[in-house]
């Protein structure tokens, strides 16, 4: 087995533990989307540490999955439902959530207009300045 898959199984087992946490923190919901009945991921908000970490993991669903890791397969209109994760208690969520509408709002008026809503925290500021989504 190379050192890199071994690497990434140990990633994937630590991330693992955090299954059942996770769930219960987001009651079998999308964090981003409030998607429900759909198959959940753990998402690591970047950074990514050395070591996983559980808060920076959120559950979230394909589709979300998808439109973050492929800008080009994004569809804006899904992204309307930022308007509740933006207020989100869990930190990652809301970074996240806001990264995604700086993203967006280079297209839509409606992001913008939802950005101009935003409060964050200092360490929330920290923190979504170092993460870069396309």
């Amino acid at each position: 087995m190379s050192r890199g898959h071994a690497r990434y199984q140990e990633r994937h087992h630590g991330l693992s533990l955090f299954g059942k946490d996770l769930v219960r923190r987001c009651s079998s919901h999308c964090e981003l989307c409030n998607a429900q009945g759909v198959k959940l991921g753990i998402f690591e908000v970047p950074p990514i540490e050395s070591e996983p970490n559980f808060e920076h993991c959120i559950m979230i669903c394909d589709v979300c999955t998808q439109q973050i890791e492929s800008p080009k397969t994004r569809d804006n209109n899904h992204w309307r439902c930022l308007n509740a994760s933006i207020w989100s208690p869990v930190p990652a969520v809301k970074v996240i959530a806001i990264a995604m509408l700086q993203s967006i709002a280079q297209q839509e008026r409606w992001a913008v207009e939802l950005l101009e809503q935003v409060y964050l925290e200092a360490d929330e500021q920290a923190w979504l300045e170092e993460i870069e989504i396309p």
